[in-house]
């Protein structure tokens, strides 16, 4: 069984993974991070979105062994402390969430692309979103939450 190493939310991890073992498996259930959810196991949803080296990745399409080495964020790794990163903040402030389950992947999705263009118009946020899927709402307050997290993240 080969032995994994990473940096996750900035703490060095390694374990020993079955080589077929997913990204997304690799960060539930070893680390026991489970806001990185499965919501379709075909790259469909957008659930289990994280970031590999600071791009967004769906982790369901990953193998843990590609991530050898690799910086990896997940949702748990945004807040300081009791401090919201400013797109969760925003995500609350805008009420972008309902079941929640979407959200953490929607919010990593938007971390990256707040990191890219710092006043992301509604079209971009929505073709941005793409590969993200809220079965909730109709992603009205998910893009205006996205629209302040991006402006809130250059401050």
């Amino acid at each position: 069984m080969p032995t994994v190493s990473m940096t996750v939310n900035g703490k060095s991890v390694s374990a020993d993974v079955e080589p077929r073992t997913l990204l997304v498996q690799f960060l539930r259930e070893n680390l026991g991070l489970t806001g990185t959810h499965v919501g379709c196991d075909t790259s469909q949803c957008g659930a289990c979105v994280v970031h590999v080296d600071g791009r967004s990745t769906k982790a369901c399409t990953m193998l843990a062994v590609q991530a050898e080495g690799k910086n990896v964020t997940t949702i748990e790794g945004l807040a300081k402390g009791d401090e919201l990163h400013p797109m969760q903040e925003a995500f609350r402030e805008h009420h972008g969430l309902q079941c929640g389950f979407c959200t953490p992947g929607m919010i990593m999705s938007a971390v990256e692309l707040g990191m890219r263009n710092k006043e992301p118009t509604e079209e971009e946020v929505r073709h941005w979103l793409e590969g993200n899927i809220c079965r909730c709402t109709g992603y009205h307050n998910i893009v205006k939450a996205i629209m302040a997290g991006a402006r809130a993240m250059s401050a």
